[in-house]
């Protein structure tokens, strides 16, 4: 069912969004940090914090998708067949909402940054 599939989207929305936060949270320690010089800190936090705006990008491109397919939803008839709802979500910009094998996608890499995207 499509809104099933779009709560799931919507906890993904969710989960990338900690994850920013996180890397904010992450940036701010860095820099109240004094075992590190203030200018590796500096350096640090301002790379983890471009990485977190980055992920506010991705994740205003994800609700902006959902709110087009939940409009196109609205439009359709009640008795419109599944079909009809998984062209509307494969039609989509974003390849991780588009393709539902993608969805969530970011949590399964290892990489040492905030899981945005």
């Amino acid at each position: 069912m499509s809104l099933q599939r779009l709560a799931r989207e919507l906890d993904e929305t969710a989960r990338q969004t900690a994850g920013m936060v996180e890397g904010v949270t992450q940036a701010l320690e860095l820099l109240a940090d004094k075992s590190i010089s203030a200018d590796e800190a500096r350096r640090e936090a301002a790379r983890i914090i471009i990485n977190a705006l980055q992920g506010q990008d991705r994740i205003e491109q994800r609700c902006q998708n959902m709110a087009l397919a939940v409009r196109q939803f609205a439009l359709l008839p009640p008795d419109a067949p599944q079909s009809v709802y998984d062209e509307i979500w494969s039609s989509l910009v974003l390849d991780e909402l588009r393709v539902p094998a993608l969805s969530g996608s970011a949590s399964f890499g290892v990489h040492g940054e905030a899981e945005l995207f």
